[in-house]
């Protein structure tokens, strides 16, 4: 059956996606940042997975106003770098799992959490930007990657305890898929951070490392926090959070093992988090 390995979180800040695609990674401002990351490349390639799970939200490329689900599953074979504006990214193509993401998409939907089913989209620095800190500028992504859209933009948006419960799920589904798969899940988005109003450049230190605190140890805890919470504290984009208690919510009941914990302010106007989380044997 497949394995539930590990699960990773990060920013997926965009402005560090351009630092990479321009060559500005050894910069003073930006050097700081990818060197949190710079352990975290050797972990992926010491332990690369056959498929990763990744959860993120969409920047208003695929889905807009006139269409906004909750949650979307991405079950194409691939899925292309989107332009946001300034054309795409200049990173491979994303290459899907159908078979594996059609399994996770009908256990969930019979363990009666509504999902969209999404079998052309393209993707954005939501999903790329993690990819590339975690993966640096390969010729091709090392794996396959089902892509995990939930919406954190345009409110009503779900449930810290949604989101966790969600992840239950999804680890049953990775669970019960009959291929001896290795599989990690990760959640990106956040830390705190306001892009607009009176507190934009809002970061709240003592939040966020708080969050991580409890992202580790207290996850059923930390899946009661209310959304106001999250507003008033990380700023109207820190809601992003809720979706790494996805990714949390799918490992094991176990406490896991901390491969790694990096935390930087500031790149761009936000804070920068990161975890590693192995699954306990």
């Amino acid at each position: 059956m497949a394995q539930l390995t590990a699960s990773v979180y990060t920013s997926h800040v965009p402005a560090i996606g351009a630092a990479i695609d321009h060559g500005k990674t050894t910069e003073p401002y930006w050097q700081p940042v990818f060197k949190g990351y710079d352990f975290s490349k050797q972990w992926m390639k010491d332990n690369t997975p056959d498929v990763i799970f990744l959860v993120y939200n969409d920047h208003a490329t695929a889905f807009s106003l006139e269409m906004i689900p909750t949650f979307a599953i991405g079950c194409a074979a691939e899925f292309q770098p989107a332009d946001e504006g300034y054309g795409a990214r200049p990173v491979p193509t994303v290459i899907g799992h159908p078979e594996l993401a059609s399994h996770i998409a009908h256990s969930v939907i019979q363990d009666d959490f509504d999902l969209t089913i999404v079998n052309k989209m393209d993707v954005d620095h939501g999903l790329t930007v993690p990819l590339s800190l975690m993966c640096g500028q390969p010729q091709a992504w090392p794996c396959p990657v089902i892509p995990f859209a939930v919406n954190v933009v345009q409110y009503p948006v779900p449930s810290g305890q949604r989101c966790y419960n969600l992840g239950k799920a999804i680890g049953r589904a990775i669970a019960s898929f009959d291929a001896p798969l290795k599989v990690q899940i990760w959640g990106t988005g956040g830390m705190s951070h306001q892009l607009q109003g009176p507190r934009a450049g809002l970061i709240n230190k003592e939040f966020d490392n708080n969050f991580l605190d409890r992202l580790i140890a207290d996850p059923e805890g930390l899946a009661k926090v209310p959304h106001i919470d999250y507003v008033r504290e990380a700023g109207s984009e820190g809601i992003e959070l809720v979706m790494w208690l996805i990714a949390r919510g799918a490992m094991s009941a176990k406490p896991p093992k901390v491969v790694h914990r990096f935390y930087h302010v500031p790149a761009s106007n936000t804070a920068v988090g990161h975890l590693i989380l192995e699954n306990q044997a």
